[in-house]
């Protein structure tokens, strides 16, 4: 069975070497190719692939930033000119890694692992809501040089600040070096849900929601458009 993809990718030549690929394979059917993040975002959130072919590098948001807002993530094949995406590559578990310029024989080599690789992971929405085992009631931090220990309860959020992230209690602000990529998947996830690519909240802290922005203890978070209906979701809104 073929195959479904888009290509997001800014370059007309490099995105017409890919459809080329594509047809020649008789494996993949090109849904749509997008030069921007924003027109890719809003047709994978109303539309289902199986493959996405995806460049770093673009006008305006990156390629890693698509990933960060898709609330259903399949199969990606990052394509780009430079190696040290590779290791962002690693931390967002894409299936491959294709370095520009690559052969069609390198590219059938991608197509390979694509369809070895398990099936896609469902949408975020299900995952956060499938039963979990009793997670731990904290987290230890690493702050000012002292390993600190936070009770689930006592962080209202969790904030990007590049490199670092910020975590939110009533009375104090704690600086740490990590991601909000990786705190994802070490947080409670019965306390905790990714509302936007640079916040974390507390579910039990949220006083109210307005439009596409939560409020925890007068702190206004923004909420992506791809993570509203998670959000809606586990608030139970009728």
């Amino acid at each position: 069975m073929n195959l479904s993809c888009i290509i997001v990718e800014d370059l007309q030549v490099a995105a017409n070497y890919l459809i080329k690929c594509c047809e020649k394979s008789n494996l993949v059917e090109v849904k749509g190719h997008f030069t921007n993040v924003p027109d890719a975002l809003l047709f994978v959130n109303e539309n289902t692939v199986d493959l996405i072919f995806l460049d770093v590098e673009m006008p305006g948001p990156n390629g890693f930033e698509l990933l960060d807002q898709m609330a259903f993530l399949p199969k990606i094949i990052l394509t780009t000119s430079k190696k040290e995406y590779a290791y962002d590559a690693f931390e967002y578990r894409v299936t491959d890694f294709l370095k520009k310029p690559f052969t069609y024989e390198r590219f059938l080599e991608s197509l390979r692992k694509v369809q070895a690789a398990p099936n896609t992971p469902a949408p975020v929405a299900e995952t956060t809501a499938a039963a979990e085992t009793e997670a731990s009631d904290h987290i230890y931090i690493k702050s000012d040089g002292k390993l600190i220990r936070l009770s689930n309860d006592s962080i209202l959020f969790i904030e990007s600040m590049g490199d670092y992230v910020k975590f939110v209690t009533a009375d104090k602000k704690y600086i740490t070096h990590n991601t909000i990529k990786n705190l994802e998947d070490k947080v409670s996830k019965q306390h905790f849900l990714k509302v936007h690519r640079s916040y974390i909240v507390n579910l039990h802290k949220i006083d109210d929601m307005r439009e596409n922005c939560l409020f925890i203890s007068g702190a206004e978070i923004p909420v992506s458009k791809a993570f509203r209906p998670i959000v809606i979701s586990r608030l139970n809104i009728l």
